[in-house]
Order: C-alpha cells, then sequence, then structure tokens
C-alpha cells in the first residue's frame, strides 16, 4: 500500500497483520483521487474504519488541512498511528481508537465539521454475510450523527458490495458511483448541514 501522489507520492505504508483487512486497492484510490483532487487543498477529512489510513493520508499528502482517523483495532491503530509519524502528518492528525458509532458521537459532541469523510466499513460478498456486514451501508447514510458533522456541499464516499442498497435521506444527492468488480463506491453530496 503506497500514498499515489502530492508530497509523499510513492511513500509505503506498512499494515498491520489482520485476517479481517481488506485495504481500499490502488487502482479504486486512484480513481477517486483523480476526481476529488480539485476539493481536496486545504480540506479536513475523516476517515472511518479507517485501517491502514490511506484515504485520509492521501488528503494530507495532496494538501488536506487535517484528518481524523477511527480504528478500533489497536493493532491497525498503532501501525497507523507509526505510518502517520513517519510520514510527518502527526500534528494534522487525530487517531480516535474507538467504535465508529462512540466516535461519530464525540465527534458531534465537539462540533466538528468534516468536507471529506470517507468510511470502508466491514461488508461481505457471500450469500449468507454475518448481520454485523450488512447494514453499515443503510446506516451510515441514515446516520444524524454522521450528517451533523459534514460540511455544506461535502461529499460522504462509502466503499461497500456492489448489492448493497439504501435510500439515501433528502439532504444526500448521490454524485457519482465509482465501480469495480464487486466493490462501489458511492459519493453523496450534502445539500445541508453545518457550511
Amino acid at each position: 500500500m503506497r500514498i499515489i501522489s502530492g508530497e509523499a507520492g510513492g511513500r509505503f505504508l506498512r499494515s498491520a497483520k489482520r485476517s479481517n483487512l481488506r485495504p481500499t486497492p490502488s487502482r479504486v484510490r486512484e480513481a477517486l483521487f483523480s476526481s476529488l483532487a480539485p476539493r481536496i487543498a486545504g480540506t479536513r477529512t475523516l476517515d472511518l474504519f479507517a485501517g491502514t489510513g490511506a484515504f485520509g493520508m492521501e488528503c494530507l499528502s495532496r494538501g488536506g488541512a487535517g484528518a481524523v482517523f477511527v480504528e478500533k483495532d489497536g493493532r491497525s491503530a498503532a501501525v497507523l498511528e507509526s505510518n502517520l509519524e513517519s510520514l510527518g502528518y502527526t500534528a494534522r492528525s487525530r487517531v480516535l481508537r474507538d467504535d465508529v458509532r462512540d466516535a461519530l458521537e464525540r465527534l458531534s459532541g465537539e462540533k466538528q465539521c468534516f468536507d471529506l469523510v470517507f468510511a470502508d466499513p466491514p461488508y461481505n460478498k457471500s450469500r449468507c454475510p454475518r448481520p454485523d456486514e450488512t447494514a453499515w451501508f443503510a446506516e451510515l447514510l441514515q446516520s444524524s450523527t454522521l450528517a451533523s458533522l459534514l460540511a455544506k456541499e461535502g461529499l460522504l464516499l462509502i466503499e461497500h458490495f456492489k448489492k448493497d442498497t439504501a435510500h439515501p435521506p433528502t439532504h444526500l444527492i448521490l454524485r457519482r458511483e465509482y465501480r469495480f468488480g464487486d466493490t462501489v463506491v458511492s459519493a453523496f453530496e450534502n445539500a445541508a448541514g453545518q457550511g
């Protein structure tokens, strides 16, 4: 896993040895950042289910103002913090070793606001996925707590299985879907929010 472009372009990121870790493929990130490039400089990013933190670190590399990473697995969070330190991004970042729901509540209580929110929740491509791997897409879309954190015209990007469907609330407008085999990243723009 490496940073694609920006000041840290080409630098490799360490990742924790976890059997259930499913990093977003480089080709997916390249396509995302190709279209996001004009929006990144000066933005604040929230990286949920961060894993290696590649999405948030890519934003920092391309001139993002700051990033918050949420990763509850202790090993992954430790490696993520190590990567941030090696890239010199510690001062512009924060790592919350917490469950996503709890982290969203905490950030909302702090009146935080983000221009880009990226979520790569667990999902299963099998015919019989576990219950905890089927509901995240819909839950994140419908979360009023997450909505309170997204700036007006901010983007919420959720990576999910192509068969996962959900109806977004009226304030979220589907702007684009990036499709890569069974993987989809849906990009929703906030028509309301903090502004």
